[in-house]
């Protein structure tokens, strides 16, 4: 069974080589579908080199956001499934072995299991969306979908600033599907390193969150109040949630480019 690997960048030159590294060494048959919005910083010139050792890595060049360049590799990828994973993480040596496995077991969207690294300040944990009993929130870089069920729901909807990946759970939820969770499926993903960074990716998850109920109506009500405040007692949490609401709240002032729906 092939599976694709698909790895959206921007930018990317400190942590393409890193990730890479631990995706060549995967269970085979595989193939790494790198999608790049025109990077400036050399993360071109080092796909291109890993590319001369390994034929199964291939590179594409589309500007746009995250959800387009996904899009884009879907369209090209000729795995049975398809598995996403961020420029910045890294792949446990078994990670593709592990979904393999939970694929030929018959499950359609499989997450695996994500270990935080980095700074403690800065790692904290998200904000959980619950729908019709599933965890819908899982973080994106870990999930595979077979390829016929993303075509099934169309891809990614590339208005999403952020919260694309729960967006298209929320679709596939409603489309009949389950999501099933592989805890041996292991990614390790990095907390932001300074708090610009960290700021900036609280403000964009707020407006992304807005951005989901201004598509799909009010969603409150899958929030765990006791979940959302409880994981933001601290200076840097209590910072996030002030942010995250500033970009919830432009997000509604704006129309977050999902008025159209109304």
């Amino acid at each position: 069974m092939l599976i694709s690997i698909v790895v959206p960048t921007k930018n990317e030159k400190d942590n393409i080589g890193g990730l890479l590294n631990t995706l060549v060494i995967q269970q085979q048959p595989i193939e790494i579908i790198v999608v790049d919005a025109n990077s400036k910083d050399g993360t071109q010139e080092i796909v291109k080199e890993y590319m001369q050792r390994y034929p199964f890595v291939k590179l594409y060049i589309k500007e746009g956001n995250i959800g387009e360049s996904m899009n884009y590799a879907i369209e090209r990828a000729r795995g049975e499934a398809i598995s996403f994973i961020g420029a910045d993480d890294r792949a446990d040596k078994d990670w593709i072995k592990n979904i393999r496995k939970s694929l030929k077991e018959g499950h359609d969207i499989i997450v695996g299991k994500c270990i935080l690294k980095g700074k403690e300040k800065f790692k904290l944990d998200r904000v959980r969306l619950y729908y019709k009993g599933f965890d819908i929130s899982v973080p994106g870089t870990n999930t595979t979908y077979r390829r016929d069920v993303l075509q099934k729901i169309g891809g990614f909807d590339a208005r999403f600033i952020t919260a694309e990946d729960i967006d298209l759970n929320l679709r596939a939820v409603d489309a009949g599907y389950k999501i099933y969770f592989e805890k041996d499926a292991i990614v390790y993903r990095y907390a932001r390193e300074n708090a610009l960074s960290f700021l900036k990716q609280a403000f964009r998850n707020g407006y992304g969150r807005k951005q989901l109920a201004l598509k799909h109506g009010k969603l409150w009500e899958s929030y765990s109040p006791k979940q959302m405040f409880g994981t933001h007692l601290t200076f840097w949490g209590i910072l996030r949630l002030l942010f995250g609401l500033l970009g919830y709240l432009t997000c509604k002032l704006t129309g977050g480019g999902m008025r159209k729906h109304f």
